[in-house]
């Protein structure tokens, strides 16, 4: 008996680990499969965007975007090159038609994913890079066009990326780094970009958002400090160039710099909303409209907490509790601008 549950429980393990479909070891071949798939995909869509940006994408820089050495990176482009996905000229990479819808798709379907998480999910924005990068290896080209029709066919997503159309070509992105404007110019942030992934957590624990309106006040070699939708904000200039901005030549810096938001409304105070800012979207946009925060509505200062935030407002005879970054995503003009 004792040798009969030995051979039994041999014959369990051994199939866990290579059943054909379920086993460990077919587990580990896709997976395995899956990783050099997505490899060949992201040094397409690295040489893609370099193409877009008028750069020149080189062994090193493929190796950075996917964290492996030069040689890994090297066998890599061998390998898409054999499969007539790209090819050389003199040192230059350059996209075969095969390569450029390839790596167009999987430009599309990250920034689907990404506008399908900040439209409709309550996912944090800390958390959509991340999400998207995993499942644009997953959408077939049916599934992203699906996606988009369910999305309403979006131009841009929530970073201010265009969202490209296959067949097509990925366009330039358009404007200039922020550190790169002269002081007191009105600006509008037009795109966050998110990678690194560090740099661009800093950026989202700041609040800074495409469609915000923006103004450098002072610049140094070791910061720059700007106003943007009713907060002032201090950035290294390393953080501050992964902020693309357009100028606004209709603005003055004064107009700006006395827009007011909800955030900076006082207890006793009262005020009517004007809207919401662009920067405000997706689920978190629809929440504010579906509580009452429209253009013409009245607001009031109900209760502070302790702690200063978050804080209860009265709208429409209901008192609602935001955080200070939602509130300041609402425009507001107080009740003496109103009448005045």
């Amino acid at each position: 008996m004792k040798l009969w549950g030995i051979t039994l429980a041999g014959l369990i393990v051994s199939g866990a680990l290579v059943w054909p479909r379920c086993g460990v070891v077919a587990r580990w071949r896709r997976a395995r499969q899956l990783t050099e798939r997505s490899q060949r995909e992201d040094v397409l869509k690295h040489v893609l965007k370099c193409r877009a940006n008028g750069t020149q994408p080189t062994l090193e820089s493929i190796a950075g975007t996917l964290q492996i050495s030069t040689g890994q990176a090297a066998d890599v482009l061998q390998e898409l090159e054999s499969h007539g996905l790209l090819s050389y000229e003199g040192e230059a990479l350059l996209l075969k038609p095969a390569g450029l819808e390839m790596a167009l798709h999987i430009v599309r379907a990250h920034r689907l994913w990404e506008s399908y998480l900040a439209e409709q999910t309550g996912v944090s924005e800390a958390e959509w890079h991340r999400r998207a990068e995993r499942q644009e290896h997953l959408l077939t080209p049916r599934e992203a066009d699906a996606l988009a029709a369910q999305l309403g066919h979006p131009r841009y997503d929530p970073h201010g990326d265009i969202i490209p159309e296959t067949p097509g070509d990925l366009v330039a992105e358009k404007g200039q780094p922020l550190q790169a404007v002269p002081a007191n110019t009105p600006v509008l942030i037009t795109h966050i970009e998110d990678e690194p992934e560090t740099i661009y957590a800093q950026l989202c624990a700041q609040g800074l958002r495409p469609g915000m309106r923006a103004f450098v006040i002072e610049k140094s070699a070791q910061r720059i400090r700007f106003w943007a939708d009713g907060n002032e904000h201090v950035l290294a200039p390393v953080l501050a160039n992964n902020l693309t901005v357009t100028l606004l030549p209709e603005y003055k810096t004064e107009d700006l710099a006395e827009e007011e938001f909800l955030s900076g409304l006082r207890t006793g105070q009262r005020a009517k909303v004007l809207g919401l800012s662009p920067a405000c979207r997706g689920a978190e946009r629809r929440r504010l409209l579906d509580l009452g925060f429209v253009a013409g509505t009245a607001v009031e200062v109900e209760m502070v907490s302790p702690a200063g935030d978050p804080t209860a407002y009265r709208v429409r005879g209901t008192v609602i509790a935001l955080r200070r970054e939602q509130s300041g995503l609402i425009r507001i003009a107080t009740e003496e601008a109103v009448t005045a």
